[in-house]
C-alpha cells in the first residue's frame, strides 16, 4: 500500500509503498477515507528536537483520521465491515496503576498513533477495538477526520470551571480556535485570544472570540476597558507552545487564577516564577491522551 513515511533524520517526508497491515485477534483494519494533518506531524516533517527525541525511524506518521472498516479480527465484537469509523491516537497498556483505576488519559505506557507506531496517513491502518470509534451518518467525514484535536480541544477548555470566568487562550491554531467555541458554549464571560497571524486572527473572530489580539501590535491589558475587566484572566489556555506567549499568559493572568497547557515548549523555555508564586497561579498540564471521547460526547 501506499503510504507517507518518516524515513529519513531530516526535513521532509517520503512517499513510499509498505506492507499492508494485517489484523490480530481484537484489532480493526481501516480503509482511511480522509485524515487531518496535526501540529505534531508538522513537528515531525521539520525534525525538530521534541521528533529527534521521540521517533524511531521509518515511520508512517498521521493520527487524525476516519474510514471505512475493512476487515475485523475474531475477537472484535461492536464493528462490522464497512461502517464509517474514526480512531482515538493512543493505545494504552490496560495493565498499569492508572489503567486499573479508570484513568486510562494517564497510561504511563501509552503508545501514539503515527508516533511510535504506524500511522494514518496511508491507505490502512489496524488499531484495537477499544480504540475505534463509530460515526453517526449525520457527521461530515470531513468533520470526523479532526475529531482527534477537538477531543484535545475540549478536554483542555474544560479542566477548570468556566463559567462566568474571562479566558485567554494563547495562539489561534486549530485547537485555540475550538476552544474559543467550546469557551463560549460553557458560559465562560470574556474569551480573548491572541496571535500574529492575521488570517487566524480573522477566524478566532468568527468563531466568537471577544476579542482576537495581533500581539505584535497590541498589548492584552489595553483591552480590559472594553472588556469591563479591571485586572487579569480567570483562566489560561496555552494552545501555541510558544515561549514568549506563555510568558505574556503568566503576566496577564489573575491573582490564583489556573492555566492549562496543551502548547508543546522547547526545553529553552525561560519561566518567571514569581508570577506563578506571588500570584498564586495553578498550572496543570494537560495529558492528550484518550480524550475523543470528550469530543465525541
Amino acid at each position: 500500500m501506499r503510504a507517507l513515511v518518516k524515513k529519513y533524520p531530516e526535513h521532509g517526508i517520503w512517499m513510499d509503498d509498505v506492507p499492508e497491515p494485517e489484523c490480530d485477534t481484537n484489532d480493526v483494519k481501516i480503509r482511511v477515507t480522509h485524515s487531518a494533518i496535526c501540529g505534531t506531524d508538522l513537528h515531525i516533517y521539520k525534525w525538530d528536537e521534541w521528533a529527534k527525541k521521540t521517533l524511531k525511524l521509518p515511520l508512517i506518521i498521521g493520527h487524525e483520521f476516519c474510514g471505512v472498516v475493512e476487515e475485523i479480527g475474531p475477537g472484535v465484537t461492536h464493528y462490522k465491515k464497512g461502517q464509517r469509523v474514526s480512531g482515538e491516537g493512543h493505545i494504552t497498556c490496560g495493565n498499569c496503576r492508572n489503567c486499573r483505576a479508570g484513568k486510562r488519559h494517564l497510561c504511563q505506557k501509552s503508545i501514539g498513533i503515527g508516533i511510535q507506531r504506524s500511522g494514518a496517513f496511508a491507505e490502512y491502518l489496524v488499531i484495537p477495538e477499544s480504540n475505534v470509534w463509530p460515526l453517526h451518518d449525520d457527521i461530515p467525514s470531513e468533520i470526523a477526520a479532526f475529531f482527534d484535536p477537538f477531543g484535545n480541544a475540549v478536554h483542555t477548555s474544560l479542566s477548570y470551571e468556566m463559567v462566568g470566568e474571562d479566558v485567554l487562550i494563547t495562539g489561534a491554531g486549530p485547537i485555540g480556535l475550538m476552544s474559543i467555541a467550546i469557551c463560549n458554549f460553557v458560559g465562560a464571560r470574556n474569551v480573548v485570544i491572541t496571535d500574529k497571524n492575521k488570517y487566524r486572527l480573522e477566524l478566532a473572530k468568527k468563531m466568537g472570540a471577544s476579542k482576537a489580539i495581533d500581539i505584535t501590535k497590541y498589548s492584552i491589558s489595553e483591552f480590559y476597558p472594553q472588556l469591563n475587566m479591571t485586572s487579569g484572566f480567570d483562566i489560561g489556555l496555552e494552545m501555541s507552545g510558544n515561549p514568549k506567549a506563555f510568558s505574556s499568559m503568566l503576566e496577564h493572568m489573575y491573582h490564583g487564577a489556573n492555566i492549562a497547557l496543551l502548547g508543546l515548549l522547547p526545553d529553552s523555555t525561560k519561566i518567571n516564577w514569581d508570577n506563578i508564586i506571588f500570584k498564586g497561579l495553578n498550572v496543570k498540564g494537560y495529558m492528550e491522551g484518550r480524550c475523543m471521547k470528550h469530543g465525541i460526547k
